[in-house]
């Protein structure tokens, strides 16, 4: 096997990152090879080394293209709704069970404990998402949405700590009822709104 004859390059990439992120989810990070994902792509180990360089790089790759940011897709979908909301309805999904790419992010927080190159790509990823993060929480605050004395950082490692942990206990480990866990973001999310719209938000359920 070797690189598809006038295939292209973005199409060879992104096949190996769909591969990677197969392999990664059923396998985890050390029960995965190089020659494992390059199998399931189709392709030789040497082709695969034209693309990515190594299990971290690819593994990180797979995590940007295919991990999961239902936050960014609302915002897209949605671009005027107001961050509060956003935030709201991004927390009433985390608690839902997962598809495999869902579990991308848990991998590489598993491997970033034991494997430094892997720790390395995956602060740079993060601080990528908590920047963006942060950005939408300033959107916000300028808009008059969010509190404007809370550190946007703050907020956005809290988001990202939610997401982690939810994906981490997930519906099949411990559940609770749909409403019980709506009620409980409306406090968290009121808690983070200017004081004169906090009550607002009661309205949204």
């Amino acid at each position: 096997m070797g690189r598809t004859v006038g295939a292209n390059a973005d199409d060879t990439r992104r096949r190996l990152l769909r591969a990677a992120a197969d392999v990664f989810a059923a396998r985890g990070y050390d029960g995965t090879r190089v020659a494992d994902i390059a199998r399931a792509a189709g392709l030789s180990n040497s082709a695969l080394y034209c693309y990515f360089t190594s299990r971290a790089d690819l593994l990180i790759g797979a995590l940007r293209v295919h991990g999961r940011r239902p936050l960014e897709e609302l915002v897209t979908r949605f671009p005027t709704r107001s961050v509060a909301d956003l935030l709201l309805q991004t927390g009433a999904a985390l608690r839902r069970k997962q598809d495999p790419d869902g579990f991308l992010a848990v991998e590489a927080l598993i491997a970033a404990r034991h494997h430094g190159e892997v720790a390395t790509a995956l602060r740079d990823y993060i601080r990528e998402r908590a920047d963006w993060l942060a950005a939408l929480v300033r959107d916000g605050q300028a808009r008059g949405e969010l509190d404007a004395a809370l550190s946007p950082q703050a907020v956005a490692h809290l988001c990202l700590a939610l997401a982690a942990g939810t994906t981490l206990i997930g519906p099949d480990l411990h559940d609770v009822g749909d409403q019980e866990w709506t009620d409980v973001l409306i406090r968290v999310v009121a808690s983070i709104e200017p004081v004169h719209t906090g009550e607002q938000i009661g309205s949204r359920t």
